[in-house]
């Protein structure tokens, strides 16, 4: 393809992609980000889905570990219109008798809403949130050698035992079992594989080091302002560019690709060796999502007090349960009662929906590439624990998980995590390498959520691919 040159270009203009063009730019580099699509954002944008005036989360809606990213951190993100709203209660977790968990900012007010577990979940969590900066700088980089080697040992001779048998072992009641596999099954994997704990373990403790917030507005307003950073570093964004091969990119010296190793081996297959290029092939994609949004006339009735005050909602009152769905899942099968993940954002953001109404966000986990219809069984779920829900219900949209490919091929299968997580594609991801984000070709870089720390609204994926052809292409040390 004719025309400018540049130093770097960015194929996909999702958090990571924006965030690999950022760290570029802001060294003094020439970068393009290249968006498919007429709007940018991957996963993070928000649209009226259902109703004029009620503005939905498309994919991505609660961002605990965006607050906690280390990149993010170093960005005037608020200069462009970035407000985190953080919720009195980060997540509410209801049982069957109208009772719940609550994971709070507050490590001993959450153990104090789960009773005879209270102190064993403190003792388990305390350790890591008081070192919590060390504990997420660690977290949010490649798998290598730590800074802090034996905080780090510490938290892997727990985090790398699977949920069920940390919760089994360490708690004794329903509650702090079940809160804590909610916080596992975001990992979408059977609870009983080895790592999975690491999930409930890093979720729980950025609710206790900075909450579990949204944004105003919606979580596109994080997507503007990475926009509205790249360009003051003079960097630029075509959009309506699709990129099928090689030809459709600009001329530069690297290109960062904000994609999946299947589409990387469909654009630049040829440009990558024999043996690279297999391994990529292997490359293991996880279960899809089932997504509903609502819009409501008003908000859910919990039958759990705390489930008011709480932005994010879990729905599976025992461990038992929750594992048996997730452990479905990867068996191919749509569980009848499934884990269901809920956000709430307009309780806490009047921008959501119109005065006096609310907006519903929440999805479950399917098999791969599912095309069945969950919302009959989603809709139970709520009602299970908010009797009189569909009483409420305006309208809603769905998407299922071969819907959502076709609308975002970066999420093949509908998998929204950029591949499976099992223990060892998650270690080594995309390919076992010392340097994940780089390929044998010099000028060719991954920085998709396949690559470590993986998914999230981070950012940490594209920063740290940009730093790998800093110093490979441009050989500028970090």
């Amino acid at each position: 393809m004719s025309g400018k040159r540049y130093d770097a270009v960015v194929v996909g203009s999702g958090p990571n992609g924006l965030s690999a063009g950022i760290e570029l730019a802001r060294r003094g580099l020439s970068v393009c980000v290249l968006e498919a699509k007429e709007t940018i954002g991957g996963g993070a944008r928000t649209v009226e889905l259902t109703e004029p005036g009620f503005w939905s989360d498309v994919c991505s809606a609660i961002h605990p570990v965006g607050v906690v990213s280390p990149f993010f951190r170093t960005l005037p993100l608020e200069k462009w219109g970035v407000e985190w709203v953080y919720p009195e209660v980060a997540l509410a977790h209801p049982f069957d008798d109208g009772d719940a968990a609550l994971l709070l900012k507050s490590l001993e007010g959450t153990g104090a809403t789960l009773g005879e577990d209270s102190r064993a979940y403190q003792d388990l969590m305390r350790p890591f949130v008081e070192r919590a900066d060390d504990f997420f700088e660690e977290t949010l980089q490649p798998v290598r050698i730590p800074s802090h080697p034996f905080f780090m040992l510490r938290f892997a001779l727990k985090g790398l035992r699977s949920c069920t048998g940390l919760a089994f072992g360490k708690f004794k009641g329903r509650k702090a079992r079940a809160l804590f596999a909610g916080c596992c099954a975001h990992s979408v994997l059977p609870l009983e594989k080895k790592g999975t704990a690491s999930f409930g373990m890093v979720l729980a403790l950025a609710a206790h080091a900075i909450n579990w917030p949204c944004v105003r507005g919606g979580s596109v307003r994080i997507i503007e302002a990475l926009a509205e950073c790249l360009k003051s570093f003079g960097g630029e964004i075509r959009l309506d560019h699709p990129v099928r091969g090689m030809r459709d990119l600009p001329d530069s010296r690297a290109v960062l690709f904000d994609l999946t190793p299947r589409q990387v081996v469909e654009i630049a297959g040829g440009e990558l060796p024999d043996g690279y290029r297999k391994r990529l092939s292997k490359f293991r994609y996880g279960p899809g999502v089932f997504k509903i949004d609502w819009s409501l006339d008003g908000p859910i009735p919990w039958k759990a007090e705390g489930c008011r005050r709480a932005a994010t909602v879990h729905l599976g009152p025992t461990i038992e349960e929750i594992a048996e769905g997730e452990a479905a899942v990867w068996r191919g099968v749509h569980p009848e009662r499934p884990f269901v993940l809920i956000a709430q954002q307009s309780l806490f953001d009047e921008t959501r929906a119109p005065a006096g109404k609310q907006v519903g966000w929440a999805y479950v986990h399917v098999p791969h590439g599912s095309d069945v219809d969950m919302t009959e069984r989603v809709e139970n779920q709520i009602e299970r624990f908010a009797p009189g829900f569909r009483d409420l219900i305006r309208a809603r949209h769905t998407i299922n998980s071969a819907q959502l490919e076709r609308h975002n091929p970066n999420m093949i299968g509908g998998d929204i995590g950029g591949g499976a997580n099992d223990l060892r594609q998650f270690l080594a991801r995309p390919v076992p390498r010392y340097d994940p984000y780089s390929t044998p070709n010099r000028r060719l870089y991954f920085c998709s959520s396949s690559t470590p720390p993986g998914g999230g609204v981070h950012g940490m994926c594209g920063h740290w691919a940009a730093l790998s052809a800093l110093r490979r292409v441009f050989g500028i040390k970090n």
